[in-house]
């Protein structure tokens, strides 16, 4: 006897395709390349992909978007971590299609125009790198961790911080910076009672 799906042409999925957060169109991609809209620092990119592709390759080969890192490309390091629709993720285990209809958030996007992000200038007054390879993601997790509410000591900090790898060890340094913004963002709460 042959299965039911054999029966009748079709497999109907065992949970929903929307509850699943497969989207209609994703039935249409296949193993050849394809054209998906990546929203990056609120700019539209159109990009051809294979479905393959990671978010980082997306970015960095095909946009030319170079500030997220590939380090292990295994999602071990962090190296690569941007962020999607505001959560975190580590950019070279996201594919690249399953981002289209989302807002990717590099790097790049931290600063206004000139001015840095206050995570950018706080690693900077505290010398939060060293050879630099780790600091965009290092940064993206650490604004995320703000965001967050993860900084109520440096062990909260370490921990909610730790799949990110400083292979120069500039840990102190990276908890120094974010206490400094948690700190100033505190001050500005209490001043502005």
């Amino acid at each position: 006897m042959r299965p039911r799906a054999h029966q009748t042409g079709t497999v109907a999925p065992s949970i929903p395709e929307q509850a699943r957060g497969v989207r209609p169109r994703d039935a249409e991609i296949g193993p050849e390349a394809t054209d998906i809209e990546l929203t990056v620092n609120g700019t539209t990119h159109r990009v051809r992909v294979e479905p393959r592709v990671s978010l980082l390759d997306a970015l960095r080969e095909r946009l030319d978007i170079t500030g997220t890192k590939k380090g292990c490309n295994q999602g071990a390091c962090g190296a690569c971590t941007v962020w999607v629709d505001g959560r975190r993720v580590v950019s070279c285990l996201t594919l690249a299609v399953a981002c289209e209809g989302r807002e990717i958030t590099t790097v790049e996007g931290l600063a206004d125009g000139d001015r840095l992000h206050p995570m950018q200038r706080a690693f900077v007054d505290n010398d939060a790198f060293q050879c630099g390879y780790c600091t965009p993601g290092q940064l993206m997790s650490a604004v995320a961790l703000m965001a967050e509410g993860h900084t109520c000591d440096d062990a909260e900090i370490a921990e909610w911080m730790s799949g990110n790898i400083c292979r120069c060890a500039a840990y102190p340094n990276i908890r120094s910076a974010i206490r400094q913004v948690r700190d100033t963002a505190e001050g500005t709460r209490k001043g502005g009672r």
